[in-house]
């Protein structure tokens, strides 16, 4: 498998003084469905925005975000073709992000604007042909039906769905899912979940997901990444977290990650890695 995306260095300071994220050096390769959990304050959600380009690291450093070989930053400084490579990059926002008094179809067709003239986007014209790329992804997500329908006027969970409709008429390669189910109920967080692995199984994009639910990483992520207070604590297979390494690694903050049904004990021989934060060990260095 070929490189997607490559974080070298990554460090953030927020103005209060926190230390955001720590060194954090990570390479996903195309294709993966990768799970990035930790408790809250982690630092999950601030990579995710980093990955993005939405959130400039610290200056005056060596670090590096690449999507497909394409800069995101450098330095602490967003590329001045970014939204060249955001155009690549879905993002699925835990709170949906849709425009409500708008109907479902029209919020799932803004993926499709930066294929578009700035004249078309501003005025919302939409070709036939654009409208039925909409309604097949909205078909693929299981709300075809609901197409016609104020964004407002859906539960959360068809909310989501339409939010991760609009990455596939996007076309993106990765998409970045930011705790995506943390506000559904269990039904809707599975078909969430299921929607999430179908599209990495049979479009190939590369799909990492923050996750506050160890059970749902290991059911559906075969690589998790592991964060805690800004640093990379461990970077492998799912099979390999059981209970005692999460309580190893988190202490008191494992129960937060960890329901009533624990996950099954790692498989005798599991290669289990568990990282001094400051010298990582890469998935594909562990994988060779």
């Amino acid at each position: 498998m070929t490189g997607v995306l490559r974080i070298h260095q990554l460090n953030k300071h927020f103005a209060n003084g926190r230390h955001a994220l720590r060194d954090v050096n990570l390479a996903v390769n195309r294709g993966e469905m990768v799970a990035l959990i930790g408790a809250s304050g982690s630092g999950k959600s601030t990579l995710l925005r980093h990955v993005a380009g939405l959130v400039a690291a610290d200056g005056g450093t060596d670090s590096l975000i690449e999507i497909d070989g394409c800069c995101v930053q450098k330095g602490g400084r967003i590329h001045r073709d970014i939204r060249k490579v955001r155009s690549q990059v879905g993002f699925v926002f835990q709170q949906f992000n849709l425009v409500a008094r708008l109907p479902v179809l029209v919020n799932v067709l803004v993926g499709s604007l930066h294929r578009m003239p700035w004249w078309r986007s501003w005025l919302r014209v939409f070709t036939a042909q654009e409208r039925a790329l909409a309604l097949e992804a909205l078909g693929r997500v299981g709300i075809a039906d609901c197409h016609a329908q104020r964004a407002s006027t859906l539960s959360g969970g068809q909310q989501q769905r339409a939010a991760i409709a609009r990455t596939l008429v996007q076309g993106a390669k990765v998409v970045l899912a930011d705790e995506p189910i943390a506000s559904l109920d269990p039904e809707s967080s599975r078909k969430v979940m299921e929607i999430l692995a179908r599209i990495n199984r049979e479009d190939g994009c590369t799909v990492i997901v923050s996750l506050h639910q160890v059970d749902i990483a290991m059911k559906y992520c075969p690589r998790v990444v592991a964060l805690n207070q800004g640093q990379v604590v461990f970077d492998g297979p799912s099979s390999a977290l059981t209970p005692a390494l999460l309580r190893d690694l988190y202490g008191v903050q494992a129960d937060e990650l960890l329901r009533p049904a624990a996950p099954a004990a790692a498989p005798e021989g599991a290669n289990v890695h568990v990282l001094n934060p400051a010298a990582p060990v890469s998935w594909a260095a562990q994988a060779a």
